[in-house]
């Protein structure tokens, strides 16, 4: 399978933005799946549920309606897109990505939007879990620095008593959940094509990518 297009890696790597521009340039859809496990937390907080009582986010699960319309996320029809992209939903998606029930209700909906082909995937195990079979799979990276300069200067936006070191320790953290989580860890493999886009712009990213598809 070399229609689906599959780019993993840590917080504030540049995926989102790497992924969406490299689908514009290829006429392909874009499904960033940090979003769908932003949208099952924001949807835990709204409903007072805590993120650890896995038979309680189980049943909210099954109720819960995610669709994507272009680039906007809705839940149950309500556009979320704004709201999941605060500090506090960014650490709640983190706590609720190692829920194996989470993963397993959102592993299907990711099959799903993405089994047409002509697809970029990003996330944390869409080449390693969700399409190892595909062809085209790459690891986007960054030094620790580099990242949080990046994801502070998105934060600060929305919340500015945000820090840079605040930003560090968040993304840190992040890493250590998401690489030991038992279930579907974050991790590069070997048929993966690694990027370090550290001192690198946009287009460079995404140039290095294209000459690399196969």
């Amino acid at each position: 399978m070399n229609d689906v297009i599959t780019i993993d890696g840590p917080s504030g790597s540049g995926k989102g933005t790497i992924a969406k521009l490299l689908a514009k340039k290829l006429g392909y859809s874009y499904l960033d799946t940090g979003a769908l496990y932003r949208a099952v937390a924001w949807q835990a907080e709204q409903k007072k549920i805590n993120i650890d009582d896995e038979s309680a986010l189980d049943n909210m699960l099954k109720n819960i309606n995610i669709s994507f319309e272009n680039e906007r996320i809705l839940v149950d029809g309500q556009d979320i897109s704004a709201e999941i992209r605060t500090a506090e939903i960014s650490d709640l998606s983190s706590r609720a990505s190692v829920k194996p029930a989470v993963r397993s209700a959102l592993f299907d909906i990711q099959r799903i939007l993405c089994l047409q082909g002509k697809v970029v995937i990003e996330g944390r195990d869409t080449g390693t879990t969700i399409f190892p079979e595909s062809e085209n799979k790459f690891y986007l990276d960054a030094s620790v620095e580099e990242r949080a300069r990046r994801r502070f200067k998105e934060l600060k936006i929305r919340d500015p008593e945000m820090t840079m070191d605040r930003t560090i320790d968040d993304i840190r953290n992040r890493d250590l959940r998401d690489s030991t989580r038992n279930s579907s860890p974050l991790r590069k493999t070997d048929d993966m094509v690694y990027v370090d886009s550290t001192g690198m712009e946009i287009d460079e990213v995404v140039s290095h990518i294209l000459d690399r598809l196969k």
